[in-house]
């Protein structure tokens, strides 16, 4: 059933009554840029290292939000008042086309890292796709998310006994969906965290879900809480596995009956793989712009994997998107549901889950208002022909 809205009305008209009849203006940052400002001052400068910027020159961050080629064509009186919002991924039910990327060590930003994320999202029920890599174990922070969708990001453990294990948790602890993420079998070389000699792993930061797991516990010599040096060593020596191929996913299928993303492809070939490989999702992302310098942008890779993927499979969008316009492009040019990454880690980083909240909201109720703005009162209804590339303007095209 549609789940009709006036999301984007209902949330400005609410800011400019408390500003006009009470002399309450937000105390919270509105644009992205203030907000990163903000997040800064309220960061270490190991924090800011890990989440700003990306790989090597940050070229390929720097152009991944860049969505200015494409350019949205408002229509006319086609009846907006009221919106449906809701989408569906992978047999899950969402209010909205908007989720929470996987972000990693989220106690680097706050103190109340994952659960103050899950806190935040479940005020909106907005899905959360937690890392591998969180600071908290995906049982706790499953159990702060309650009925909201929730999904889990899987790095592939060298161990065969840990990787099993993880994902066996996360499907009994309640996870929708495996998310496995391909474009990172090693790591891409990130400056600010080289200049610093800082790797927050080795501080035993974000080993949540390993220090956790009977698996690894079983193949320490003794726990980690009594030796914990030794083992940010296995976790080192167990984290990732960069000789797999494509004819490994079968490992994941053969151990869990969740659905299962591929996430980080930018090449419609590799789509294709993923589909002929079992995949259930695509999902397109640079991971933020953070592995390899100079590569496409996810914006500009987005096309070609919806086109090469068509009705098969749903496709997932990530890296750049930083306001409401950005979520309509990306949908309009063949995504199925926008995940958010930098803006919601920087709200949390100055307000933890209400910060959370608040830049969730906020992208919300601006994606509304230009959704209706440019004519769709529907997410369904939005496509390619909801947009011109900035070519068809150029003199002599």
């Amino acid at each position: 059933m549609a789940n009709r809205t006036r999301f984007g009305a209902e949330r400005v008209n609410s800011v400019y009554r408390r500003g006009m009849l009470e002399g309450e203006t937000p105390d919270f940052p509105v644009s992205y840029e203030d907000l990163r400002a903000a997040a800064h001052d309220a960061m270490s400068e190991e924090g800011i290292a890990y989440v700003h910027g990306g790989a090597g020159s940050d070229e390929t961050f720097e152009r991944g939000m860049d969505f200015s080629d494409w350019r949205i064509v408002p229509r006319m009186l086609r009846g907006v008042a009221e919106r449906d919002l809701s989408t569906e991924l992978l047999g899950t039910d969402l209010d909205y086309p908007l989720m929470l990327t996987p972000l990693g060590v989220q106690t680097l930003l706050h103190e109340e890292g994952e659960l103050g994320t899950a806190e935040g999202a479940a005020e909106l029920d907005v899905p959360l796709c937690l890392s591998s890599l969180s600071s908290t174990p995906m049982e706790d922070v499953a159990e702060a998310l309650g009925d909201t969708p929730k999904f889990f990001q899987f790095y592939w453990s060298s161990s065969d006994a840990i990787a099993k294990s993880f994902l066996s948790r996360a499907e009994d602890a309640g996870y929708d969906a495996i998310v496995v993420t391909v474009d990172a079998p090693i790591l891409g070389w990130r400056e600010r965290l080289i200049e610093r000699g800082y790797y927050p792993f080795l501080e035993g930061e974000g080993v949540g879900n390993y220090f956790s797991d009977p698996e690894f516990r079983a193949q320490l010599d003794e726990p980690p809480e009594e030796n914990p040096e030794a083992a940010v060593e296995h976790f080192l020596d167990i984290f990732g596995d960069s000789g797999l191929t494509w004819e490994d996913l079968s490992f994941v299928f053969d151990n869990t009956d969740l659905p299962v993303l591929i996430k980080g492809v930018l090449d419609p070939r590799d789509a294709r793989l993923a589909v002929e490989h079992g995949a259930d999702a695509v999902g397109v992302s640079t991971h933020g712009g953070r592995q390899v310098d100079g590569s496409v942008s996810a914006i500009e890779a987005l096309p070609g994997v919806a086109d090469e993927v068509g009705d098969e499979v749903p496709v997932t969008f990530d890296s750049g998107v930083r306001r409401g316009a950005d979520m309509f492009k990306a949908l309009a040019l063949g995504a199925d549901t926008v995940m958010l990454g930098r803006p919601y880690a920087y709200g949390l980083a100055v307000d933890g889950a209400n910060g959370v909240h608040t830049v969730c909201e906020n992208l919300i109720a601006e994606f509304d208002l230009t959704m209706g703005l440019a004519g769709h009162d529907a997410v369904s209804d939005i496509g390619r022909d909801a947009l011109r590339h900035a070519s068809v303007f150029e003199p002599g095209q």
